[in-house]
């Protein structure tokens, strides 16, 4: 994996198409995973991710031989704190994803981290006064759309989604701002979140209801939160380094996707008229918003 001491050029590499490809692969078949701990609390899920991510993201950093990285961040309090706010964000994104699995609600994780870009270019434009081509705001305002329809059938907003995504979207905002690698930066977060994930497994143990130690499969399958939560995030921090960024936004639907048709062909779950509708608004959208990206891509190739 590259480190922060290389800095290769905005281009495409294999080695970041791999180690992008990868993350994605696994992050479209993590909706498995996360039925298989469907039975247990999705907060509880989420402490066993934090705390079991932190032995490999170390590992990760030792082999890097970035450690110093870390301990100049837990040092500075405007980088701790700035790690404290990407971390929560990350744990509602987590939460929010873990419950919405558990309850038969994968196609609105789908819907969610569909609208993320969109969502991020709407947040660039906002918070930083970036000018949105009229592309990108007919992109926006056919994911717009896509929201009302689901908010009128269902009586409510879709909260699920909007939550994956607004808190996606911040997490990717402000974990700009951190000054370290993202190596560094993950291994910072999950440390700070694991002060509350110990406290809360060590509450739910003291009350009986603690799923770790309960029975052999329960216990591998926690343990495994880890594994299926730090090495993606790993690998998609090392590819986009060795990617250009236009591309990296084409891969991100990939996920999503996957996730989309486990739903509806794995799950099972009802895809009803208003699905119907948003989603191929919310396609649409997508392509609209990709259309400068090929673009950009294939005069690059030029």
């Amino acid at each position: 994996m590259a480190t922060r001491a290389e800095q290769p050029e905005n281009v495409d590499t294999p080695q970041g198409l791999a180690y992008a490809m990868t993350a994605y692969l696994l992050w479209g078949f993590l909706p498995l995973y996360m039925k298989l701990v469907a039975h247990m609390p999705a907060l509880e899920v989420v402490a066993h991710r934090v705390i079991w991510s932190v032995p490999i993201a170390g590992l990760v950093l030792i082999v890097l031989r970035r450690t110093s990285d870390l301990v100049a961040a837990l040092r500075n309090p405007r980088t701790l704190a700035m790690g404290c706010l990407t971390a929560a964000l990350i744990t509602v994104n987590w939460g929010v994803y873990v419950w919405s699995i558990a309850n038969d609600r994968a196609l609105d994780a789908a819907l969610g981290y569909y609208i993320n870009p969109l969502f991020s270019i709407a947040l660039a434009a906002i918070l930083l006064g970036e000018r949105l081509t009229r592309l990108q705001w007919v992109a926006v305002a056919l994911a717009a759309a896509a929201v009302v329809v689901l908010w009128v059938d269902a009586g409510s907003l879709p909260w699920a989604a909007l939550a994956l995504t607004v808190s996606w979207g911040f997490y990717a905002f402000f974990k700009k701002s951190l000054p370290i690698g993202p190596n560094q930066g993950f291994l910072l977060e999950v440390i700070i979140l694991t002060i509350p994930a110990t406290g809360y497994l060590l509450w739910l143990t003291a009350q009986g209801q603690g799923h770790f130690g309960g029975s052999t499969r329960d216990t591998f399958l926690l343990l495994g939160c880890g594994v299926v939560t730090a090495v993606p995030l790993l690998f998609y921090a090392n590819g986009a380094k060795l990617m250009r960024l236009s591309t990296i936004g084409i891969m991100q639907y990939i996920a999503p996707t996957m996730i989309f048709l486990m739903a509806v062909f794995v799950f099972n779950e009802p895809f009803g008229q208003a699905r119907m509708i948003a989603f191929p608004l919310i396609w649409a959208a997508l392509v609209v918003y990709s259309i400068p990206m090929i673009r950009d891509l294939r005069n690059a190739r030029r």
